[in-house]
């Protein structure tokens, strides 16, 4: 037996993307009991890990691990058991959640939680699902079959965003999830990623079987840029800090109706602060636009969904990096690039010049 301890309480945060997740986990971990051990498991639809970096977590009873480069239910499934019983067996936890990609369809995760290998270790409760209103009223969204089952498989909806849109669109949208069979635990309209703790523990959870089993199966492809082929991933973060003066890594990914494009550039850049945000925050057409940037001034994290933007402030301080998702084939990523490279104003030197 691999795992010997008492069953952990699991939980799924699902959702589209750009519905919240992130923020909801933060406030979930925010109001976790005292003394509990909290495990989170990302996934990161895009080559660049940034998601376990948007938590800017220091406490030692929060372990946070991302599995990038593609979704669970296929580029990562051949990973998922292996790098999950890992991070399980290291950290230990009181509760574990769980979130898969946006761009992803959850059955693969569930039926490897609900596996012979896991249920020694896991108690699967409540899956719950974040829902943006305006998405519901989007025929690219709607039409998506990974997002129809993300609501499907999920004991409960919590339709966030709500004081952002109208009482109309937020309601249009509650009666569209209240026709799913089973019904819901819980259907509930939130602002701020706001869950109530108790929605995790909810009794009654079924097995909720989905409508597009095979949905999202076909294999996503990735290609690395400026001759990095031979390197996991992973270990590109480390060859950021080498590369020649103001050369980002760039990292490419297609599949499942999305495209992705992340760069990682070397920790000596920094960018000028309102040239960067202008280019990005009006950049079009994308679905999420996800980044850390050393400036001037400061470091700054930027989460976009649409026309929606938020740069805070970050700990961060390692390397400056960006993603950008898109549901078509429009942005040239090349083109992007050079863009960004024209947002740099200097490059630091990596160590004191001489007096």
């Amino acid at each position: 037996m691999w795992y010997t301890g008492r069953k952990i309480p699991t939980n799924l945060i699902t959702g589209f993307l750009g519905t919240g997740k992130t923020t909801a986990i933060r406030e979930l971990l925010a109001h976790r009991p005292a003394g509990e051990r909290w495990s989170v498991f990302v996934n990161e639809y895009g080559m660049v890990s940034m998601d376990d970096l948007m938590f800017d977590n220091t406490s030692p009873e929060i372990q946070i691990q991302e599995l990038a480069g593609g979704c669970f239910c296929c580029t990562t499934s051949g990973m998922l058991d292996t790098v999950l019983m890992q991070f399980i067996r290291r950290t230990r936890p009181d509760r574990l959640l769980i979130e898969p990609s946006g761009a992803g369809h959850p059955a693969r995760v569930i039926d490897t939680l609900r596996s012979e290998r896991f249920q020694q270790a896991l108690d699967l409760r409540a899956t719950i699902c974040l829902v943006d209103p305006k998405d519901f009223e989007n025929p690219r969204v709607t039409n998506n079959e990974g997002f129809s089952d993300q609501i499907q498989m999920s004991d409960v909806v919590a339709i966030n965003w709500t004081d952002k849109r109208s009482p109309e669109q937020t309601l249009r949208c509650r009666q569209w999830i209240e026709q799913f069979d089973p019904p819901k635990l819980r259907v509930a309209e939130i602002q701020f990623g706001h869950l109530d703790p108790a929605w995790l523990d909810l009794s009654g959870t079924v097995v909720r079987k989905p409508r597009f089993e095979n949905a999202h199966a076909a294999e996503h492809h990735h290609a690395l840029s400026h001759s990095h082929e031979d390197h996991a991933p992973e270990e590109l973060i480390s060859l950021a800090g080498t590369l020649p003066t103001d050369q980002p890594i760039r990292l490419e990914n297609h599949g499942g109706g999305q495209r992705a494009c992340g760069w990682i550039f070397p920790n000596t850049v920094v960018f000028d602060y309102d040239r960067l945000f202008d280019y990005l925050g009006f950049l079009q057409p994308t679905q999420r636009v996800k980044g850390i940037f050393q400036c001037a001034d400061d470091w700054w994290l930027m989460n976009r969904k649409a026309h929606e933007v938020s740069i805070t402030p970050t700990a961060y301080r390692r390397d400056s990096r960006l993603e950008i998702i898109t549901d078509n084939d429009q942005l040239d990523w090349l083109e992007v690039e050079t863009r960004l490279l024209s947002c740099i104003v200097r490059s630091k030197p990596t160590s004191p010049e001489p007096a």
